[in-house]
């Protein structure tokens, strides 16, 4: 059984500078899954860097309050909000509330490096 618990998952800067956590992803761990899981955090008055995927994501909203833009689009996201994101899409999230915005996010197939395009 594989139990990957919060405090034990490394806290880095992520391609896009939000602060991240990565649970699980096939290229780091033994598992037979597709997909990348991790923990995201902006915190308050921040926003990530625009950015995109060969690959599609889902941001699921845990705590604080943001909005979302994916390309040309912008939407506001709150707690239990799920938003797919489309392969190669350019997306970006600020945070516009008054805590921490936390949320996971899973990428399919899962997150490669190489996989991504920052524009900071």
């Amino acid at each position: 059984m594989l139990i990957r618990k919060f405090e034990d998952c490394q806290e880095i800067i992520a391609g896009d500078n939000c602060i991240l956590r990565e649970y699980l992803n096939p290229e780091k761990q033994d598992v037979d899954i597709r997909y990348s899981l991790a923990h995201a955090k902006v915190p308050i008055g921040e926003t990530t860097w625009k950015h995109s995927l060969k690959t599609s994501e889902v941001y699921y909203i845990l705590k604080g309050k943001g909005v979302m833009t994916i390309d040309e689009e912008s939407r506001v996201l709150e707690k239990n909000d799920t938003v797919y994101i489309p392969p190669k899409a350019v997306q970006f999230i600020e945070n516009t509330g008054d805590v921490d915005l936390e949320f996971i996010c899973i990428v399919d197939p899962a997150w490669r490096k190489e996989d991504e395009v920052v524009q900071n």
